[in-house]
Parts: structure tokens; C-alpha cells; sequence
């Protein structure tokens, strides 16, 4: 059975990027610095500004007829010892930091051997600084007005920029101040490191021309280093472990959508001042690796990489705020790199550590000189060798600048004395080799549609509306865009558009014939366009995959080699890890029993300590218990006795009503007596003799549930009941809500309520001037008659700002007719009330007293006086 072979993982095409044919070389240029010693010999002699000449020292033979051979090498341009740092940048890093603040990116990197200045000539001193504080302050001065607030611009860990609002931005803020226990970074030059103030002079400052004023720009810095091809981040805060110090974290490359390389996790601070950005970076410069050698007392042991990012988005067609696009963003990048000087171990003096780290310094410079050699051959020669920009961190992390991302630019630094000639003959060779190679030319970023000059007029019109309220809108003129695409000049020109007459029917048609014919034209040159470059891409595919047989190959054998070093490496690292493991677990095995110890003192403390209080826990149960206990039999004994008053006080209170219900049957019967004595009128009868009424015995009070009368009562007139005066009649101030009704009020009497605002519909206006509400309802009652009710409340006011009307009480007023029936007395007293007839009954003793005794408690009409329920006016 045949195995099926194994598929490659296919190639991942090349990012399409905008094709320039315009190319420039590496600018190299050439820095010699002073003689430490006046009579220590000197190997290098500058004739012009361009060429510098090296001659042998004493006792060296160049080559075997045993005579000196001088050499000259030629550069960009020379600076002599008398050259001053703001000389320096004003030819290197100006141009480069002009085209970040224009979206393009670049590359300065300083090379040379051990003691040659390249550390002074990148950061400089107090009162002499380098490049790197220079650029940072140039950068500054020129975006000062135009930064946009802190977290408007946010990196999205993938080597883009995102744009937030200022809502997001300022919530951001907060929060960072919040969760940051250290302070921010002092931007004042007076809170300065001592060692970095003053860096430069006010008088030295830069500043770039032409700064797009339409934009909004934020500065982010990153710091790195890359130690024994390991990359680490110097900006990274690690926590300190007392116990067990923790090493740093190496930093992976990645390569981003755009196919740029990139640092994964690298922390990138947002600054917003030079000083600020300096800050930042001489926290970080102090964590770098140096060493004290026998050629230089602090020698970088690793290659430093300062990355400044410039992300700027324009504005709006307003000029006000950001535009919240994330397309629109450009960001641009400066890498500042101080490279590790080359030595050789016998002349340092190196041991152990040191030699390791001057052997990768010197591997990662030896596989930068063959990536430009190759670069070299390909582009001189026209043959297509892989670049191994992979097999060194440094390359591989600026492989993107040698494939036409930026301008690269190199300071070699050398030092003149006789001792270093040798070294000094490698570095020159190789800064002319760096020469012809050619990268290149970035393209410009492409140019926002919106009209120039927003922020200015948006300015000018804040001002112009804080001085004229009463205006509104801004300036009418407005410019033209000032850049045309240079295709447009090759498409047919346009006719004449004016139109004087309003029935022209000939410019119109004319100039929509002349678009059409433009834009098949345009179509036309898309489509051609399309076609080569498919075509190129087709052949750029088969080459590709002719070369990867090859490359496949050779990074298979280098591959071999690779891992075999790496084996007899990792077997030596492993040694010396495992040694101070041993040493460490020693160490933290006596921590460990010291912390067992007091662990265990406290453990018996803390059992102690809970037997007790478990104890004093249980005391305060059972005393518990024994309270509830007491505290049950008295509630019992109180309900009891309590219980036993209740029933002797409902006892009296029963004896009490009896008694007066029988004093008032008594009465009654008196009375009885003495409207029915006298039968002959104008003869009365004497009076009956008052006898003693005799109270009823206990046996018969008790149990007797007797009525208020003591006889039924007969068809009587109703009477109307008196009702209680309305609680309305103070001082306060009152809403009369008396709607709209459809009822025959006819001569029924209304209510008048003073100092009332009286509305047929309650509104919001009336409501805050009163603290009291009535409201009048009439209708028809079932017995015919008009009832009116008056349902009252108290304004209140709300939280809103409003009012509220909380009903206390609703009164009910009915008017009822009576008629007054003539007062007879029946012709005999024993017969029998007719029940039907109206004339005689108001003459019966126990009708007219039973009406009577309908009264209301405290009435001064006494008995057998009849009490008609007439309505009157009464005040709610």
C-alpha cells in the first residue's frame, strides 16, 4: 500500500504594497571621536568632509613585502572630533524625524567596536544630547498643539491603533489612575533624573515645517533590548520575590496583517512630553545589561532598540473632533537602535559570562554584515539568494526596513587610536559594503478627502461666535484641495461648464459626454493595470516556488547545525540552571521550615482560643434557655390576669347599659301615663302618684338582650339626621373643583366654601397656590332626592417640582321633603292607631316617643318634641 505523501504547508502569499521604483541607499555616515590620551597614536586622519584615511600604527605589517598600505573610505558625510551633537543630528536623525511626523517610518541604528562612542553619540550627557533626546524633543515641538487627549489613540496588541471617543477616553483615564499605585511620570525638567536633565539647550531646539494642521497626533514608546538573542522588554514592571527572584520574560517577533515584525507583548507608554518620553527611557536604560571590561568601564552587553510610534488620525469635516475610523489612522515608526560593540575576547579580558556574551554580540553582527552582503549580491548581481533574516533577532526585527518600509540610516563610530586598527579596518569595510546597498523609497501616505484648514476655521469660528451670538455659520471661502492625483492629467480635459443662458441645451450634455468619455478611459487603465499585474503575480508565484526547493534545503542543513549548537548549549545552561536550582531549594527549604514553625505556634494558639470561646458559647445558651423559660411562666401569668380583668370590666360595663335602658323604659312609661290621663279637655287629671321604680334582680339583668325602645315602632316620618360641621372652615386656602353636570339641580341649596379658587377642571397653576382640595359631586340618589358629596384632600408637593392631591375624607350631604301632619289625639285612648292613616298616628304617646328617642346624644329639645332632619348650609 502506497503512503500518501505528506502536503507542504503552502506559502503565505506577500503583502501587496504599493509599488515605487525609486530607490536610495543606505545613508552611512562616519563619526570619529577624540583621543582619550594626546600621546597615544592615531590610525585615522579625516581629509575631507566625505573621506577619512587609515594608516597603519607602529610595528603592523599590512602585508608581506612588510610595507604600510593606507586606505581611504568614503561616506555620506565625515564628522571630525570638533563635531557637536546638534551638527550631528541636524544631518542624520532631522530628515528621519520629518518623515515620521509625515507617516513614514525609519531606521538609525549606531555601529561600531567596544569604546567607540556609540552610547554618547545615540543618548549623550547633561548639556550634550544625543540623537534620541533630540528627536524626541523635535518631535514635540512640532505636534505640541495639535496631541490629542491621553487613551484617544489605543494600541490593539497587534501592532495597529485604534481611536476611541472622548467619552471611552476620559473613562479610560480614570480607571488607570485608579488601578496605578505608582505616580504618573514627572514632565516637569525640575523632577528630572539628574543625570538626564538639562539634556538640551532651549536655543537648540527643532522643530519640522509643513506639519498637517487637519490631524491629531499621540507619541507611544517602547523600549527593548536584545541580550544573547533573547528580546526583553525594558518598560516591563516585574514583581520582586524575595524568596525566589523571578528572571525577566524574553518577548517573541510576530508579523502583523500588513506583514511588518512586530514585539508581542510589548508594553508601549503613551507620552505627551519629551521629557516625559526621556523619563520613560532612562527607566529603562538603567535596567540595560553593561559590564566593566578592560577596553570600556560600562560596556553595553546587549543591542538597545528605542521605538517611537506617531499615530495620527484627521479630523472631521468640521475640524473638531476625531474621525472614528480606524482605516484612517496612520501610524508611523522611528527605531532608534544603539547597537552592542564588536570585541575580541583577548583584548577584554572576558571570562565566563562575558566571553558568552561577547560571542552572541559578535554572531548577531556577523549575520547583520551577511544579510547586507547578500542584499548586495542580489541587487548587483540580479541573482535572488534568500535574505537570513531569521537566523539574528536584530534582522529579522528590521527585515521590514530593508524590504522598503523606511529609510535606514547607520552612524559608524570609530575611535583613533592605534590598538583598535584592526577592528577598525572590519567595521570600515563593512559601512562600505552598507553603502551600495539600496532600499526602497517609502511611499507617501495617501491624502484625506476633506477640505484643508479645518482646525484653523474651526477655531476662528469659536471666536467669532463667542464675540456675535447672534451669527451663526462660519467663513464661505473655502479652499480647493491643493493636490490632484497625476493621473488626471493624462485623462481628456474638460470643456467650458459656464452657462450664461438658463436655455443653454448644449454645456450640460457637452460636459456629461466628456465625463463618460473620462471615466471609460480611467476603466480602461484599471483594467490594463489589473491584467500585468496578474500577470506578475503569476510569474512572481512560479519563481517563488522554484526557490522554495532550495531554500527548503539550505534551511534544512542550517537547521542541523543550528540544533546541534543549540544542544551543546542548552546542555551547559542546563548545568548552571540546575546548580543554582539546588542552591535555591536549599534556600527555600530552611524559609519553608521557619515558616512551618511559626505556622504551627499559631495554629495552637488559635485551638486555645477556640476552645474558649466555645465554652463562654455554651454558658450564654444555657443562660439563654433559663431566660426563656422565666420570661415564658411571666407572660403567662400576665395574660391570665389580664384575661380575668377583661371579663370583670365587660361585666360591669353590660350592668351599667341595663341600668340606663331601665331607667329609660321607666320614663317612658311615666310619660305614657301622662298624655293619656285626661280624657276631657280643659279638665286635667292630677297627676299620678311617683313611685319608686324597683330595679331588676341580677338573674334578670344578665341575661336579658333588650332593645334601645320598648315597644315597636309604628310608620313614622324619617327624619334627617344631623351631620357634623365641615373641617374645612379654617384658614387654609382651597381648590373648589365643581365639574360640569347634566343633573336638575332646581332648588336644592349648594355649597359655598370661602377663600376658594373655584375651576370646573383642577390645573397645575391653581394646585400650587392652595394647600387643600374639594372636590363636588352631585347626583340622584335611589330614593330621588339630590345627594351631594364633597370628597376632600390635601396638596402636597412632589419631588418633580409638582403637585399632588392626597383624599382625606369624603362628606355626604342629602336634602330631604317632609310633610307636617296636623297633631290630633285619637278620639279614645284605648283604640287601636290606625297604621294607615297619617292623620292620627303623630297623636300616639309611644310613636312620637320612640321618634324622640331617635335624637342624638346631648340634644336640648326634650322629650316629645319631634326633631325634622332639615337641611342646611354647611362649610366643607
Amino acid at each position: 500500500m502506497n503512503r500518501q505523501a505528506k502536503g507542504r504547508t503552502p506559502r503565505r502569499p506577500p503583502h501587496k504594497k504599493p509599488s515605487n521604483n525609486q530607490k536610495d541607499p543606505v545613508g552611512v555616515y562616519c563619526r570619529v571621536r577624540p583621543l582619550g590620551v594626546e600621546d597615544e597614536e592615531c590610525c585615522i586622519e579625516v581629509i575631507s568632509s566625505t573621506t577619512i584615511q587609515l594608516h597603519a600604527p607602529e610595528g603592523f605589517k599590512t602585508n608581506r613585502n612588510g610595507e604600510y598600505k593606507e586606505t581611504q573610505y568614503s561616506f555620506k558625510k565625515v564628522f571630525g572630533v570638533s563635531t557637536s551633537q546638534m551638527e550631528l543630528f541636524e544631518f542624520v536623525a532631522k530628515p528621519l524625524v520629518d518623515d515620521l511626523i509625515h507617516g513614514k517610518n525609519g531606521l538609525l541604528f549606531t555601529y561600531g567596536v567596544t569604546g567607540s562612542g556609540k552610547t554618547f553619540t545615540m543618548t549623550g550627557s547633561p548639556g550634550q544630547g544625543g540623537l534620541l533626546p533630540r528627536s524626541l524633543d523635535m518631535i514635540f515641538n512640532s505636534i505640541g498643539p495639535y496631541q490629542a487627549k491621553r487613551y484617544v489613540f489605543k494600541t490593539d496588541d497587534k501592532n495597529g491603533m485604534e481611536v476611541q471617543n472622548e467619552v471611552d477616553a476620559l473613562l479610560e483615564r480614570q480607571r488607570r489612575e485608579n488601578n496605578l499605585p505608582v505616580p504618573k511620570t514627572p514632565s516637569s525638567r525640575q523632577k528630572l533624573d539628574p543625570e538626564i536633565a538639562d539634556m538640551i539647550k532651549p536655543e537648540d531646539a527643532y522643530k519640522a515645517d509643513d506639519v498637517d494642521e487637519d490631524s491629531s497626533y499621540s507619541v507611544f514608546v517602547s523600549y527593548i533590548e536584545i541580550y544573547n538573542n533573547y528580546i526583553y522588554d525594558l518598560l516591563e514592571e516585574n514583581q520582586e520575590d524575595a524568596i525566589k527572584p523571578k528572571p525577566p520574560q524574553s518577548k517573541i517577533l510576530r508579523e502583523d496583517q500588513n506583514h511588518n515584525m512586530y514585539v508581542a507583548g510589548c508594553m508601549e507608554v503613551e507620552v505627551k512630553s519629551a521629557e516625559e518620553a526621556f523619563q520613560v527611557f532612562w527607566k529603562g536604560q538603567k535596567k540595560r545589561k553593561v559590564a566593566n571590561t578592560r577596553l570600556n568601564r560600562e560596556s553595553s552587553r546587549s543591542h538597545s532598540v528605542l521605538i517611537i510610534k506617531l499615530a495620527q488620525a484627521p479630523l472631521d469635516a468640521d475640524g473638531d473632533n476625531i474621525l472614528q475610523d480606524k482605516n484612517q489612522v496612520s501610524v508611523s515608526q522611528l527605531c532608534l537602535v544603539d547597537l552592542a560593540g564588536s570585541e575580541r575576547t583577548g583584548r577584554t579580558g572576558a571570562e565566563g559570562t562575558r566571553i558568552r556574551e561577547a560571542g552572541n554580540i559578535n554572531q548577531s553582527l556577523l549575520n547583520l554584515r551577511t544579510c547586507i552582503e547578500i542584499l548586495r549580491e542580489n541587487q548587483m548581481c540580479g541573482t535572488n539568494r534568500m535574505v537570513p533574516y531569521r537566523d539574528s533577532k536584530v534582522t529579522h526585527l528590521f527585515k521590514n526596513y530593508f524590504d522598503g518600509e523606511g529609510k535606514v540610516r547607520m552612524v559608524v563610530c570609530v575611535n583613533p587610536k592605534g590598538d583598535d586598527y584592526e577592528e577598525t579596518l572590519l567595521v570600515m569595510r563593512f559601512a562600505e559594503m552598507t553603502q551600495e546597498v539600496e532600499v526602497a523609497r517609502p511611499v507617501d501616505r495617501p491624502i484625506c478627502g476633506f477640505t484643508p484648514g479645518r482646525r484653523h476655521r474651526n477655531q476662528a469660528f469659536k471666536e467669532e461666535l463667542s464675540r456675535k451670538l447672534e451669527e451663526r455659520g462660519g467663513p464661505t471661502d473655502r479652499d480647493l484641495p491643493s493636490v490632484i492625483n497625476h493621473l488626471v492629467h493624462s485623462l481628456p480635459p474638460l470643456p467650458s461648464s459656464e452657462l450664461t443662458d438658463p436655455h443653454d441645451d448644449i454645456t450640460l450634455p457637452r460636459l456629461i459626454e466628456a465625463l463618460q468619455n473620462r471615466h471609460r478611459i480611467r476603466q480602461m487603465m484599471i483594467d490594463e493595470y489589473n491584467k500585468a499585474a496578474n500577470m506578475m503575480k503569476s510569474m512572481l508565484q512560479e519563481l517563488d516556488n522554484n526557490l522554495i526547493t532550495k531554500d527548503n534545503f539550505i534551511h534544512e542543513q542550517n537547521g542541523k547545525l543550528v540544533e546541534k549548537d543549540k544542544i551543546i548549549q542548552n546542555n551547559k545552561a542546563e548545568l548552571e540552571r540546575l546548580e543554582k536550582k539546588n542552591k535555591m531549594q536549599e534556600h527555600k527549604i530552611d524559609i519553608l521550615q521557619k515558616t512551618t514553625k511559626i505556622y504551627e505556634d499559631d495554629k495552637r494558639s488559635l485551638m486555645h482560643e477556640l476552645e474558649t470561646r466555645d465554652q463562654r458559647l455554651q454558658r450564654e445558651l444555657s443562660d439563654k434557655r433559663r431566660m426563656e423559660q422565666r420570661m415564658h411562666g411571666v407572660v403567662t401569668d400576665t395574660q391570665y390576669k389580664w384575661e380575668k380583668e377583661c371579663d370583670r370590666r365587660v361585666n360591669a360595663m353590660q350592668l351599667e347599659m341595663q341600668n340606663k335602658l331601665w331607667v329609660k323604659d321607666e320614663k317612658l312609661k311615666q310619660l305614657k301615663a301622662i298624655v293619656t290621663e285626661s280624657k276631657t279637655p280643659g279638665r286635667p287629671e292630677p297627676p299620678p302618684r311617683q313611685t319608686q321604680p324597683k330595679r331588676p334582680s341580677r338573674e334578670e339583668r344578665l341575661p336579658a338582650k333588650r332593645s334601645a325602645s320598648p315597644s315597636p315602632v309604628p310608620t313614622t316620618t324619617p327624619v334627617r339626621p344631623l351631620h357634623r360641621r365641615s373641617r374645612s372652615a379654617g384658614g387654609e386656602k382651597w381648590v373648589d373643583h365643581k365639574p360640569s353636570s347634566s343633573v336638575d339641580l332646581g332648588t336644592v341649596l349648594q355649597p359655598v366654601i370661602p377663600n376658594a379658587i373655584q375651576v370646573s377642571a383642577p390645573s397645575e397653576k391653581a394646585l400650587s397656590k392652595c394647600d387643600r382640595y374639594v372636590l363636588t359631586h352631585q347626583e340622584v340618589a335611589s330614593d330621588g332626592e339630590i345627594q351631594t358629596k364633597l370628597i376632600k384632600g390635601e396638596v402636597i408637593k412632589t419631588r418633580g417640582g409638582g403637585q399632588a392631591v392626597q383624599f382625606t375624607d369624603i362628606e355626604t350631604l342629602k336634602q330631604e321633603l317632609t310633610a307636617v301632619p296636623r297633631r290630633k289625639r285619637k278620639s279614645s285612648e284605648g283604640a287601636p292607631a290606625n297604621e294607615n292613616a297619617s292623620d292620627g298616628a303623630w297623636t300616639d304617646v309611644e310613636t312620637r316617643c320612640s321618634v324622640a328617642m331617635e335624637m342624638r346624644a346631648g340634644s336640648n329639645m326634650g322629650p316629645g318634641y319631634e326633631h325634622h332632619g332639615i337641611t342646611k348650609r354647611r362649610k366643607p
